[in-house]
């Protein structure tokens, strides 16, 4: 059962791949012989361009991006939807681009502020930790001391040591 699935899928994927490389295997042909048609025939081929200026059907020209003027304006020129005309195209891509770029650069330079901001924090914390540890330290040894000098008075040790002569 799992052969037979396999074997489907794998006839599909070549009957698939066969039908797209005869639509292109002559696509100048393809393209021209659609003229006295309209849009979404012309369109159905992927590598034509309908120019509704002329009402032709145009291989699209891949050696430019955008096809020249003197072929077919911008605005005239239709491909892969009838209804959108290249330069609505570019810069609708070039808007969706464009925020894309803005937005990822956004969440980048928040995702870096706000890591700083954190680390900063944390920062400040161990600051304060160490602060406070450093001042109860010296209070400790403030509390030692003094007990130190308190036993030595009571003990008449707090004078002259009498062996600092023979040093």
């Amino acid at each position: 059962m799992m052969d037979l699935r396999s074997f489907v899928a794998a006839l599909l994927l070549v009957f698939s791949l066969a039908t797209v490389f005869a639509e292109t295997s002559a696509p100048g042909k393809a393209c021209e012989s659609s003229n006295a048609t309209n849009c979404e025939e012309c369109l159905r081929n992927v590598t034509c361009l309908w120019c509704i200026k002329t009402k032709s059907c145009i291989t699209y020209p891949v050696s430019t991006i955008l096809p020249p003027h003197a072929l077919c304006p911008l605005n005239d020129a239709r491909w892969g939807l009838c209804w959108m005309n290249f330069q609505i195209l570019i810069i609708t891509l070039a808007v969706v681009g464009g925020v894309i770029i803005i937005a990822f650069l956004v969440c980048l330079f928040c995702c870096c502020k706000c890591e700083n901001v954190g680390s900063q924090r944390f920062q400040a914390r161990m600051q304060k930790q160490a602060n406070t540890a450093k001042t109860k330290q010296e209070e400790r040894r403030a509390e030692m001391k003094q007990r130190h000098d308190e036993i030595r008075k009571k003990y008449g040790l707090s004078g002259q040591n009498p062996y600092s002569r023979f040093a």
